[in-house]
């Protein structure tokens, strides 16, 4: 797996959260707190993407960490609702964290933040929040960032391989149809149809596999983590074979 730096004083912003997304994966989030609302228009304004990373124990000013590997995706769609925005995001690059940057800003939580605390769970606006970042330091972001690695995926799978992932998606996939009551005249045509949208036999097929049939959290960053193809086809497998 090679990896690659980011260039100059380049910095990723980060989503931490309880989630975790894989190359070639499409989410959808929901981002109402100040601090994601401020990444969000810095990510539009200069059309920039943005890392969403699984939450660990470690904080930074008081705020809830990442864990050490994520996926940089791309936003490509929005909408406005309310106070609400929605976004659709699209994993590209996994990235392996080198140094993470604390946001300016404590929670609301923290002392020094109680004159700011929500108020029948309405955030203070923007700009007010703002006020409160010190003068000093570098780095002026409410959202956590980090200077990251991209590591590059040279994944290899066997024709043998590749045989036995196909065969075990369609099962999964066919008791899927099943359960959606598809005729069982166009079943199996149902089914193929699927596969070929994932199973393409290059670096995202096993990633595009995983995204579908695996939920669970701790398992889905294991596949995130992994730098081997054998390793992720050995968790994929064995995922497939318990669900059928």
């Amino acid at each position: 797996m090679k990896s690659r730096s980011m260039s100059g004083d380049d910095v990723l912003p980060l989503f931490v959260l309880p989630m975790v997304i894989l190359p070639g994966e499409i989410q959808q989030l929901r981002i109402f707190e100040p601090r994601y609302r401020q990444m969000l228009d810095d990510c539009l304004l200069d059309s920039k993407s943005f890392g969403l990373v699984c939450d660990d124990d470690e904080e930074f000013n008081g705020w809830r960490g990442p864990r050490p590997f994520g996926c940089e995706v791309e936003i490509i769609h929005h909408e406005t609702m309310g106070s609400n925005h929605f976004v659709e995001i699209l994993g590209t690059r996994k990235f392996q964290i080198d140094k993470v940057i604390e946001p300016a800003l404590p929670p609301f939580s923290d002392q020094s933040m109680a004159e700011l605390m929500p108020e029948a769970g309405i955030y203070p606006d923007l700009e007010t929040i703002l006020e409160q970042i010190p003068e000093e330091g570098n780095y002026h972001k409410l959202y956590l960032a980090a200077k990251v690695n991209f590591l590059e995926n040279e994944f290899t799978i066997t024709d043998e391989q590749l045989e036995q992932l196909t065969s075990a998606l369609k099962s999964v996939i066919k008791t899927i149809g099943n359960n959606m009551n598809v005729d069982n005249e166009i079943l199996d045509e149902w089914v193929d149809s699927r596969i070929a949208m994932i199973v393409k036999n290059d670096n995202d097929t096993l990633y595009s596999i995983a995204a579908m049939t695996i939920s669970d959290l701790e398992k889905k960053y294991q596949i995130l983590s992994q730098s081997e193809s054998q390793e992720i086809y050995d968790e994929i497998i064995t995922n497939l074979t318990n669900i059928v």
